[in-house]
């Protein structure tokens, strides 16, 4: 009997053995699995789609994640490319860019075992338990283009393009109003900033002719928070050589001699380190995580070889009084309000 029992025991043993040998098999061998919706930029923006994609790359490479994305031509695609990611039981589905707010909502509530998470888009208090919010401070990065262009402009006038009008982009229009204002008070001038907002972040040929109009109406530096379509004001400002300032990413090389500089904001290096946390296993959904300079996901290129040694060093001084505190940009017209009463 003894004998019998211990055989049991044994059988038991190595059944559970066998069993933690698949399971921790399978662990080794999972590959984490990233769906990618871009809004209607689309993914060759050469702004914050392609930006995202990149990071999502990088992480690919590092870690082996396995990752893909779609395309959305239209706002109404939105949920359908949602629910294709979670048809495929993707373990992290990104939402590139704030107008996905209403169908990130919907498609959490619709599978709660899936993680999510939105580029430009807080949900406060009311963030689901599977969804993470990833947020900038894109006044700071704003402020120091902006102040670029104060100190830079030959005519005293220039301009900014927005896309889609909201208050992601209304931080870049106060944040580079802001700066321009700071500049213009340190050179002991009036410099005026003409603001246009287009209603698109796709459409690069209203974007070239709202900034062609600009520049023939005297603005000689023209800065873009319009995602894809901001490679129209970018035309614009070649066709004219007048300075356009790129958003996102170092934008440069769309136009090597007419971009002043770019406000990057990096929501490739943003997305990546999101996704490693939740790769990780970090509890960060149903919260927000907001990146700005301190954490090295904005600022501005290194590299501007058509802005002069004098302005860059300046623009670095700048860089640290916000770091420090010392200066805080606007991101609402109502802190804007309250920045130009004392400044």
């Amino acid at each position: 009997m003894k004998k019998v029992a211990s055989l049991i025991i044994l059988v038991f043993i190595l059944t559970s053995l066998f069993a933690g040998c698949v399971s921790d098999s399978k662990s080794s061998n999972y590959q984490f699995s990233i769906g990618m919706v871009t809004d209607t930029g689309g993914i060759n923006d050469q702004s914050f789609n392609t930006s995202a994609w990149e990071g999502l790359q990088s992480l690919s490479e590092d870690t082996g994640a396995k990752i893909s994305y779609i395309e959305s031509k239209q706002t109404t695609d939105y949920t359908t490319n949602l629910d294709s990611f979670a048809d495929q039981n993707c373990d992290l589905v990104w939402a590139i860019g704030f107008s996905m707010s209403d169908s990130i909502l919907n498609a959490s509530k619709s599978n709660p075992d899936i993680k999510y998470a939105i580029v430009d888009n807080s949900y406060g208090e009311n963030t689901p338990d599977n969804v993470t919010g990833v947020m900038f401070r894109s006044e700071e990065t704003a402020f120091l283009v902006g102040y670029i262009a104060g100190k830079t402009t030959k005519t005293d006038k220039v301009g900014f393009v927005g896309g889609i009008e909201g208050n992601i982009i209304r931080q870049f229009e106060y944040g580079y109003r802001a700066g321009v204002d700071y500049a213009a008070k340190e050179l002991g001038k009036n410099i005026k900033t003409d603001i246009q907002y287009i209603e698109t972040f796709s459409d690069a040929t209203k974007a070239k002719a709202t900034t062609s109009k600009m520049m023939f109406d005297g603005c000689d530096i023209v800065f873009h928070a319009a995602g894809g379509a901001g490679v129209g004001v970018i035309e614009a400002a070649k066709e004219a050589n007048k300075f356009a300032i790129g958003v996102d990413r170092d934008q440069a090389y769309l136009a090597p001699n007419n971009v002043l500089t770019s406000a990057i904001k990096n929501v490739g290096e943003a997305v990546k380190l999101v996704s490693q946390s939740m790769m990780l296993g970090e509890d960060i959904s149903g919260k927000t995580m907001v990146y700005g300079l301190k954490d090295g996901c904005i600022g501005i290129p290194e590299n501007n070889p058509n802005l002069s040694l004098e302005v860059y060093e300046n623009v670095l001084e700048i860089q640290q009084k916000i770091m420090d505190g010392d200066i805080i940009p606007p991101d609402t017209k109502e802190a804007y309000n309250t920045y130009k009463s004392i400044l």
